[in-house]
């Protein structure tokens, strides 16, 4: 695809516009995914809290493709020359809950949308570097992998295999099975717990639906692992058959058909 992916943010009203070309990295991932694209859109938001009042500062990102950008002062941001399809976009701001989204991409249109943080209780080191902040989430990982609960599959193994789809890491997974569902409620690849009756003919009916977390942030039930980052972005997998397994620190999800907890390299 000739189309790239242009990341705008607005700046304060007497400075110029900020643009950020990320084409080449865009181009080479959304080429892997089974959605079909013609045209470009745009994507215009804004991010508030819970009592309606702008967010600056906030991190957007499209999971998947490296855009990502900032909201300004009035909690505007601005994707341009989107190409059309389904995105996982994700919102953080430190000191509030992170959110995400399935977003549908219009070719030649905008897509307007609005997101809400809440304030959260946890205190989160303001001080700390990315390197030593990724670390400290991948020890974390080593520490319940060396208590052998859950299964596990490390940065190396991932790179060893090579596999040009997340989702593929999960197919030889005790307990999960990986099933495209083709209703159009919840239509793509989904990961279904094998213990609570797995997949029903592609339909989804009846199906227990393994919940999904990336970098901490719960996804939508029946989540389509198509929209998760490509391998070479992923540090860690952890999967957790049932609720009984499943760490005290995930407890707030949905744990009824076990859980499935995504690692990237670089952190949403």
């Amino acid at each position: 695809m000739a189309a790239g992916l242009l990341a705008a943010v607005w700046a304060a009203p007497a400075a110029a516009q900020q643009k950020t070309t990320i084409r080449d990295r865009a181009e080479q991932d959304i080429k892997k995914r089974p959605v079909v694209m013609a045209g470009l859109g745009v994507i215009d938001g804004i991010v508030t809290d819970t009592l309606l009042r702008p967010l600056g500062a906030a991190d957007v990102s499209v999971v998947g493709v490296g855009a990502r950008v900032v909201t300004e002062a009035g909690g505007r941001f601005r994707f341009l020359q989107v190409p059309a399809g389904q995105y996982l976009l994700v919102v953080r701001r430190i000191g509030f809950a992170p959110t995400s989204g399935i977003i549908e991409v219009p070719a030649d249109d905008t897509l307007r949308l609005a997101y809400t943080l809440a304030r959260t209780t946890n205190l989160l080191d303001t001080i700390r570097v990315r390197e030593t902040r990724l670390s400290m989430r991948m020890l974390e990982f080593e520490q319940r992998k060396a208590q052998g609960v859950g299964q596990f599959i490390t940065q190396e193994q991932i790179d060893r295999r090579g596999s040009g789809l997340t989702s593929d890491f999960l197919r030889n997974v005790s307990g999960v099975d990986v099933s495209t569902l083709t209703n159009t409620v919840f239509a793509g690849k989904v990961a279904l717990s094998k213990r609570e009756g797995g997949s029903l003919v592609g339909e989804g009916t009846g199906a227990c639906a393994m919940q999904i977390i990336l970098d901490g942030i719960v996804m939508p039930r029946f989540f389509n692992l198509d929209l998760l980052p490509p391998p070479k972005q992923i540090a860690g997998i952890e999967v957790y058959k049932g609720a009984a397994t499943v760490p005290i620190q995930f407890g707030g999800a949905d744990r009824r058909c076990g859980m499935i907890i995504f690692w990237t390299r670089e952190g949403y």
